[in-house]
């Protein structure tokens, strides 16, 4: 018996083989297209909604940096320090 026989290490049956394709690598943006149909409608107006409020917070957010003269965005340079 050898009792570090089950202690050896080997890879994997797995690392032998290569990874899958995916299955959508291939295709176009119209055959991609053709795959929002299969979209259950019920999901339709829950992407609508969320659609509206990423787009609500990229607004807010971009006008927040725009606008907001108190806002500090760059570092203070060494030569402007005080001592």
């Amino acid at each position: 018996m050898y009792p570090t026989r089950a202690l050896r290490m080997q890879p994997s049956r797995a690392l032998f083989n290569p990874a899958p394709k995916e299955a959508h690598s291939a295709h176009t943006i119209s055959q991609r297209l053709r795959l929002i149909k299969k979209c259950p409608p019920e999901l339709i107006p829950l992407g609508i909604v969320l659609g509206v409020a990423v787009g609500a917070a990229i607004y807010s957010s971009v006008k927040k940096l725009t606008t907001d003269k108190t806002l500090r965005l760059y570092r203070n340079s060494p030569e402007s320090r005080e001592h």
